[in-house]
């Protein structure tokens, strides 16, 4: 993935704080690439009943290679952008797993 040094990641109690942009109702699920300061992940769940806000844990859970109970919405659960905490990760292994 191009541009993972961009991310702003944060570190937070026990992990990280990733900023992601959420693009509900697209055609399939796919983790775009990096946008700005945000990873960018298109979800084919729709944005209703907090049902994009689960299918962007899931596939971030199975990006970074750790269990979906450590990915948690923290912040922006109905705008477009928001922020995720990873728990048990650091900056440099988030960079590093998406890299791949």
């Amino acid at each position: 993935m191009k541009d993972i040094e961009q991310l702003a990641i944060r570190a937070a109690p026990g992990g990280i704080v990733l900023g992601v942009k959420v693009v509900p109702g697209a055609s399939r699920d796919k983790v775009v690439g990096v946008l700005g300061d945000v990873l960018k992940i298109a979800t084919s769940a729709p944005a209703e009943k907090g049902r994009a806000n689960a299918a962007v844990a899931r596939m971030l859970a199975a990006a970074l290679g750790t269990d979906r109970r450590r990915v948690e919405l923290v912040s922006g659960p109905t705008n477009p952008r928001k922020e995720f905490r990873v728990a048990g990760l650091t900056a440099e292994q988030v960079r590093r797993r998406l890299a791949r």
